[in-house]
């Protein structure tokens, strides 16, 4: 394979030599994404064990310059659309522009320019005629959503088309300080994925994985289904994912893949016990 291929494993957020804008070979997207990052000096207001991000520390992103961020989305995307970037950096089988996505090194709306930069967005698209046709993704940890100012910037990402993929990893307190260093109550939790979810569509995204050799435990599984069963009704449905790229956490050691069978096992359970849609990625 081209040693200039993006793969799955990587997820490097200068790949495209750029401060706001980067790609990356998605599985749950399924295809490439072009990933937008606002939080540049790699902080975020949560710690998952599981984060690709090096030096990661706690806090917010630095002010955005929205002109830049502009620039650097409307010339990168016509590389895409105009031009071969597809053809010499992406592997055959993922040759297919999938989404914008707000991702990045930490939580996206945590930058108080959050809704600006939905709307740079936007505008961007609206120039290539892609506006309602290319999917906009927010992937957030939906900590902030009872804010109002997110509220309203999510109000703005509907307008657009866009949507939410909110991050539920574990449903119990526990699990959930281990895995995403969060103290969020579960209330919080289920309460900002109502408000989000009356916003815009809103899947749920879910990260499985074994823990020092075990996978998690009967408690946590229960937990789990218990949270989803609270919001069924409102969620598109779930993007149960696996471990692809390593941690740079100090707890990586401590992380573990779970094959196929047990992933696509749980989603099936999932699915049963909650009449929830089930994507899985192992």
């Amino acid at each position: 394979m081209d040693e200039h291929f993006l793969r799955v494993e990587e997820h490097r957020h200068d790949a495209a030599g750029l401060l706001y804008v980067y790609p990356v070979v998605s599985r749950r997207a399924a295809g490439l994404s072009i990933g937008i990052n606002l939080n540049t000096n790699r902080a975020c207001n949560w710690r998952c064990v599981y984060c690709q991000v090096e030096n990661l520390q706690r806090g917010g992103p630095p002010p955005v310059d929205l002109a830049r961020l502009e620039a650097e989305l409307f010339g990168f995307l016509g590389n895409i659309v105009a031009g071969d970037y597809l053809m010499r950096h992406v592997p055959p089988e993922c040759r297919r522009l999938a989404d914008i996505a707000f991702s990045g090194e930490g939580e996206p709306t945590s930058a108080a320019e959050f809704a600006e930069a939905v709307r740079c967005v936007g505008d961007v698209l609206e120039r290539y005629h892609l506006l309602g046709t290319l999917p906009v993704r927010l992937i957030t940890n939906g900590s902030l959503v009872h804010r109002p100012k997110v509220r309203a910037a999510l109000a703005v990402l509907a307008e657009i088309g866009g949507e939410a993929w909110f991050k539920v990893d574990r449903a119990d307190p526990g699990g959930r300080l281990r895995v995403n260093h969060s103290r969020a109550a579960t209330g919080r939790v289920l309460a900002n994925l109502r408000l989000a979810a009356g916003i815009l569509p809103t899947w749920v995204q879910t990260c499985w994985f074994a823990w020092q050799g075990r996978p998690p435990d009967a408690a946590s599984r229960e937990a789990y289904l218990a949270c989803i069963r609270a919001v069924a009704d409102i969620i598109k449905g779930i993007h149960l994912y696996g471990l692809a790229r390593p941690s740079h956490q100090p707890e990586a050691g401590d992380l573990g893949r779970l094959d196929a069978a047990e992933m696509l096992a749980w989603g099936r359970e999932i699915e049963e016990k909650t009449n929830v849609k089930v994507i899985v990625s192992p």
